[in-house]
C-alpha cells in the first residue's frame, strides 16, 4: 500500500464540485429510476414484484462486498466512478429498450455498488485531515438533495411520462458520467492490489469477524442495519399504503412523502451533531426508539398533512439515530481494520439487512393488509432497538 498523500485541495476547487455534480446527478437517477421502475410494474399489473426491485438492486451489494473496496483501492477512483456511472447508465437504457426491470435495476446495482467506496474514498485523497469532515458533509448534502430532488421527480415524471421519465435518468446518469471525467486522475491507493477472489472472500471474513467482535462496531453495525432494513422496507409500504389509507392512487403522492423523510433526516442530522458526540452515543438510542413508534403510528393517520408530519418525524427520528452510529462506525473501523474496510462490511451487512426486512414484507404483503403490517413493522422495530438498547447499556 502506498503512503497517504492528499492534494489537499481547497473545499471549492473544481474538483470537488465535478465530486458533487457527479455525485448529485448519479444519486437523483438512482432514486428516480426506482420510481419510473415501480411504474411500470404497477401498469403491467404486477405490483406484487415492487419488492422484488429493490432485492435486485440490493444483490449486487451483498454478492461484490468483498471485491469493489480493492477496485476502489487497486484503480484510480475517478475512473473506477466513471465506469460504475456507465454501467448504470447501461442498466437504465437497458430498461428503456424493454429489457425486464428486475435484470435491469440488478445492473443499476452492480454499478451503485462499486461506486460507493470510490466516491468516498476518493475524499481522503483530495483533502487532507483538516477539511475531510466539511468535505464529507458536503458530500452528503449532494446525496441528500439529490435524493429528494429524484424520488420528488420522479414521482412527478411517472404519473405524467414514462418516456420522459427515463429520458431524465438516462440524461442524469450521463451528466454523471461526463463530470467524472474532470474529477482529477489521482493514482491508485494501492497499486500492489490482489484480485484474487478467493484471497479476497478470506481478508473480508477477518475484517467481518473483527467488526463483529468489537462491542462499539457490532452496535453500530447491527444499529445502521435495522435503519437501512426500515427505510427501504417503509419506502416500499408507502405505495401499498398510500391508495388503501389515503385512496391516492397516483405515484407522486408517495414519492413526496419519502422526500419529506429526506427532509426530517437532514434535521435529525443536524440536531445529532448538536447534542450527540461519540462520549454520549447512547443517546442516539432515543431516536431508534422513537422511530418504531411513529412507524406504528403511521397505521392509524389517514389525513395527507399528517402523513407528511410524520415522516419527517420518522426522518428526524432516523437521522439522529444513523448518524451518530455512523460516526462511531468509522472511527472504530478506522482504528482496527481500516474505513475502506469497515466501509466493504458495513455495506455487507446493511445489504443483508434490507434484503431480508423487505422479503419478509414481500411475504406478508401477499397474505396480510398493510395496515396489519405496518402494526407489527412498527412493534418489531421497537423491540429490535430496545434489545440492542439492553445489550449496549449491561456494557
Amino acid at each position: 500500500m502506498n503512503d497517504r498523500k492528499t492534494l489537499d485541495m481547497p473545499l471549492m476547487s473544481f474538483g470537488m464540485m465535478s465530486v458533487l455534480v457527479a455525485q448529485f446527478f448519479s444519486a437523483l437517477a438512482d432514486n428516480a429510476i426506482l420510481i419510473a421502475a415501480i411504474a411500470i410494474v404497477k401498469s403491467q399489473g404486477l405490483a406484487n414484484l415492487v419488492p422484488m426491485l429493490q432485492e435486485s438492486f440490493v444483490v449486487p451489494f451483498i454478492l461484490l462486498a468483498p471485491f469493489v473496496g480493492q477496485i476502489a483501492d487497486g484503480f484510480p477512483k475517478g475512473r473506477v466512478m466513471l465506469v460504475a456511472n456507465l454501467i448504470k447508465l447501461a442498466g437504465a437504457l437497458a430498461m428503456v429498450a424493454g429489457v425486464n426491470p428486475l435484470t435491469a435495476y440488478g445492473l443499476i446495482g452492480i454499478g451503485a455498488a462499486m461506486y460507493s467506496p470510490a466516491k468516498y474514498g476518493i475524499l481522503s485523497q483530495m483533502f487532507g485531515p483538516g477539511s475531510l469532515v466539511r468535505a464529507n458533509g458536503m458530500m452528503e448534502g449532494s446525496t441528500i438533495v439529490a435524493i429528494l430532488f429524484g424520488v420528488v421527480l420522479g414521482g412527478w415524471l411517472a404519473d405524467h411520462s414514462l418516456q420522459w421519465a427515463f429520458t431524465g435518468v438516462v440524461a442524469a446518469y450521463a451528466l454523471a458520467a461526463f463530470a467524472n471525467l474532470f474529477i482529477p486522475a489521482l493514482p491508485a491507493e494501492n497499486t500492489e492490489a490482489n484480485f484474487n477472489p478467493w484471497r479476497l472472500m478470506k481478508e473480508f471474513i477477518v475484517s467481518l469477524k473483527v467488526m463483529f467482535k468489537n462491542p462499539d462496531t457490532r452496535f453500530s453495525l447491527l444499529g445502521t442495519s435495522a435503519f437501512w432494513g426500515t427505510g427501504t422496507t417503509l419506502r416500499l409500504m408507502l405505495f401499498a399504503w398510500v391508495p388503501a389509507a389515503l385512496l391516492i392512487t397516483d405515484n407522486q403522492t408517495p414519492a413526496n412523502l419519502m422526500g419529506a423523510v429526506s427532509i426530517g433526516i437532514v434535521l435529525g442530522a443536524i440536531g445529532a451533531g448538536l447534542w450527540i458526540s461519540l462520549a454520549n452515543v447512547n443517546r442516539a438510542l432515543i431516536g431508534g426508539l422513537l422511530l418504531g413508534v411513529f412507524i406504528l403510528m403511521l397505521a392509524f393517520v389517514n389525513s395527507l398533512t399528517l402523513a407528511f408530519a410524520l415522516m419527517i418525524a420518522i426522518g428526524i427520528c432516523g437521522g439522529s439515530f444513523v448518524v451518530p452510529l455512523n460516526a462511531l462506525l468509522q472511527e472504530r473501523g478506522h482504528e482496527s481494520i481500516g474505513a475502506g474496510n469497515a466501509l466493504a462490511v458495513q455495506n455487507f451487512v446493511e445489504n443483508i439487512a434490507m434484503l431480508l426486512f423487505v422479503g419478509a414484507y414481500s411475504l406478508a404483503a401477499a397474505g396480510f393488509p398493510t395496515t396489519l403490517i405496518i402494526i407489527v413493522f412498527g412493534v418489531l422495530l421497537f423491540g429490535v432497538v430496545g434489545f440492542l438498547a439492553a445489550l449496549r447499556l449491561k456494557q
